[in-house]
Formats: C-alpha cells, structure tokens, sequence
C-alpha cells in the first residue's frame, strides 16, 4: 500500500520523546553545516519551511513489533518545492540541499523509531508487570459484572507480589465457553468481574491500560491498545475472595 506521508509515528514514551529530540537535534545540527558553507545564506523561516515539506514523500506501509511505520519511496515534498522554485535563478539551488535533507530525515526517523521500539522493549519490558502497574496508592475496584463480591483490593500484597506474578496464557476454549456460549449474560460465568482504576503506570513508559482482575483474586489481565498480558500470582491481593 502506498500513502502520501511522513516520518514522524513516535509515541508518547519517554525513550521516543528522547529519540524524537535526538532525531531533530541531528537535522538541525545538519542544516546549521549547509547554512554556514553558504555564500547566500536563506532566511531561517524559509529553511524550516522547506525542511518540513521536504519530509512529505511516497511511502509503503508496514508493521514492526505491533508499531505501524512507514517506508519512504519518493520524496515528494522534493518534487513540490523544485516545481516551485525552478523559475527564479539560484532559488532552488540555495534550497536544494535542505529538501533532500528534509526527505532522507525520514529515514533518520525510522531508524531511530526502530531504535525508540527496541530501547521501549529493554526499559519497559511488556512481560514485567511492573511496567504496567507502579503506585496503586490511588487505587480502587470497580465490580463489571453481577457475579461480583464485595471485595478491597490489598494495596501493599500487591506490590509485594508484583516481582513474583509471571506472565501466562489465560485464554481457553472452556473459559470462551463459559463466558460467551452459556446463558444469558447476566447469569453467564465471568472470569474477570474486577477492574481496577487508578494505577500509574511506571514514570515514562507512555503506556495505557485497562487492568481487570480475575474472580479467584490471583490473576491480573492487563489490556493496551495493541496487545493483552495475563498475569498470575501464587497469593491472593483481593480481601474478600478465597483462593482456589
């Protein structure tokens, strides 16, 4: 597939903030050199705006790691401003090399995104809950379905437990069965019939989820935007519930 686009898919984490910052930091650090090798030098104002569109280009699409990105293939931004800027003598040639710098810029961004995904995955690990959930002192249970008790969530077991819950499949055909095939939905069998509101997150991690709970008190089900993660603990972090 191909779109009319450019380079600049980072999420709001701190390691894509940081390398969207470097990432700008390296092409202004370029057009500085160009700017001051020039006996002519542009009106700044002018150099970002052709900087910018030269960013516009053809690209393919794709997904990496669950990251949606984009390749480019034609610099397209290049294209407008040369139509543009051809039928004044020395025009183009003052600003040439900032629209090719603002179309390979998208394969710096790229790079560093590819960079941004793997330092996302070392820091903020997606299979340590710790990610996920790292000050529940605002924390509170919710009860999403009939079959629900009268529970509090054990703040301080929680978080001693948080190193010890390991990540674990938890979908089943039994469980499908239970939940979606049997009875009318009121009477139906809810295995997560808790969430839990007001969470933060660990600090820089730009991550959101819904957190909802397993009925036994034990199981933790962590859904993102792009993925879900089930965890599971040996001691119960819900008073009210017995485990089984």
């Amino acid at each position: 597939m191909v779109s009319i686009t450019f380079q600049l898919d980072f999420e709001s984490s701190l390691v894509s903030v940081i390398t969207l910052l470097i990432g700008w930091g390296i092409i202004g650090f370029l057009s500085f050199r160009i700017y001051r090798k020039q006996d002519v030098k542009p009106t700044i104002w002018k150099i970002i705006l052709v900087l910018l569109i030269g960013l516009f280009s053809f690209s393919f699409n794709m997904n990496f790691f669950d990251t949606f990105m984009k390749l480019p293939i034609l610099p397209l931004g290049v294209w407008i401003l040369y139509f543009f800027l051809k039928s004044k003598k020395g025009r183009w040639d003052r600003f040439r090399k900032y629209a090719w710098l603002g179309f390979f810029a998208n394969f710096l961004f790229l790079v560093l995104s590819f960079t941004s995904i793997g330092l996302q995955h070392v820091i903020y690990s997606p299979s340590n809950l710790s990610t996920y959930i790292s000050n529940v002192e605002n924390a509170t249970i919710i009860n999403t379905h009939p079959s629900a008790g009268d529970v509090t969530l054990q703040k301080d077991q929680l978080l001693k437990l948080l190193p010890v819950m390991k990540e674990t499949k938890f979908f089943s055909d039994k469980w499908y069965e239970e939940t979606y095939m049997s009875g009318e939905p009121n009477t139906r069998k809810e295995r997560f019939p808790y969430q839990v509101v007001g969470v933060k997150e660990k600090w820089g991690s730009g991550v959101v989820t819904t957190i909802v709970i397993e009925g036994d008190g034990k199981g933790l089900l962590i859904t993102t935007p792009k993925n879900q993660y089930y965890f599971r603990s040996p001691e119960v972090f819900l008073e009210g519930v017995k485990s089984k």
